[in-house]
């Protein structure tokens, strides 16, 4: 079976990891890349490393009125860039939207694959989660449907790889001399990732996440994400391992680890990991979640969605170990 893909975007961080994994995918044909800056230039010149196959590929001028038939399309857009644009496409084309535009969006299915992979098959419209919600939101899951925390105290240490800001949205302050050797915290209060990540909490454990604090910060490596996410409840470790086993038993991508989880484990892939450390007389449980931002964050996830829409194994080309060291 072949099933005719397309990527907008390609020529960024997310979009260059989509068609890294879409050319290993044996199911998905890429016939169609489309990108602004990089129009008109072929796929090789832009990825010398790129397949053979997709060498002569010619990246496009973004347009939904032109679009060749297909049969999924990932959009890899800055945010604000995608709803109007997507808007456009076909119904009958399936679409994983990488970017920030459709999250809780009507008419949109929130792809937290690991979490409820059985609204995703089928559907025609999918918001990909953003990649702090990753980490967060995996690790949590279990905590939240098994009522182990409060949902209104929850406080989310975040650290991400510069590759975090896309390869087109930073600007002096993610060059190397100003990110190497160096921590930045960043849009605190007011970050885009938190709505989704308040209405996930929300839709998880039947409370209100109004006091829901996110801190995310950038770090001097390039990819990867950890969050250290502090939560108000009398479980034990114990508890909150075996409840993540629970959630999670015949997920292919979760692993739930006893020691804390490093960034590096899930380089490369569309893992996450997730550990639990508690503390019932302080009334305290520290969650932690890796991801790598540009897999399971980004691409990998968005595969990983794509195979659930077109009713194929979730695990179809995605099944690659993490890069080591």
């Amino acid at each position: 079976m072949s099933i005719r893909v397309g990527i907008v975007g390609i020529s960024g961080f997310g979009g260059g990891e989509a068609m890294r994994l879409v050319a290993g995918h044996p199911a998905f044909d890429l016939v169609y890349a489309a990108g602004e800056g990089s129009a008109g230039s072929r796929l090789g010149d832009r990825f010398p490393g790129a397949p053979a196959k997709l060498a002569d590929l010619v990246i496009e001028k973004w347009d939904p009125a032109a679009l060749p038939k297909l049969d999924v399309l990932f959009a890899s857009l800055p945010t604000g860039a995608s709803a109007a644009p997507l808007a456009r496409v076909p119904k009958d084309v399936r679409i994983v939207d990488i970017g920030g535009d459709h999250r809780y969006v009507d008419g949109w299915t929130y792809g937290l694959a690991d979490a409820w992979p059985a609204e995703i098959a089928g559907k025609t419209r999918i918001a990909n989660p953003g990649c702090f919600p990753a980490a967060t939101l995996t690790a949590l899951a279990p905590l939240l449907a098994e009522r182990l925390v409060e949902p209104g105290n929850i406080v989310i240490d975040a650290k991400t790889g510069i590759s975090g800001a896309g390869r087109g949205g930073g600007d002096s302050t993610f060059g190397f001399a100003e990110s190497n050797e160096n921590l930045v915290p960043y849009g605190l209060l007011k970050h885009t990732h938190m709505p989704e990540m308040a209405s996930t909490i929300e839709r998880l454990s039947g409370g209100s996440a109004a006091g829901l604090v996110f801190t995310p910060h950038l770090v001097p490596m390039t990819r990867g994400i950890l969050a250290t996410i502090y939560c108000r409840g009398t479980a034990t470790t114990q508890q909150c391992l075996d409840a993540a086993r629970r959630f999670y038993a015949g997920r292919a991508f979760v692993r739930v680890t006893e020691r804390p989880p490093q960034t590096k484990w899930a380089t490369g892939s569309n893992l996450a990991f997730v550990s639990y450390a508690a503390d019932p007389a302080r009334n305290l449980v520290i969650a932690m979640g890796v991801v790598d931002n540009l897999g399971k964050g980004a691409a990998g996830q968005a595969l990983q969605n794509a195979n659930l829409a077109c009713g194929l194994p979730e695990t179809t080309g995605l099944e690659g170990a993490p890069v080591w060291p």
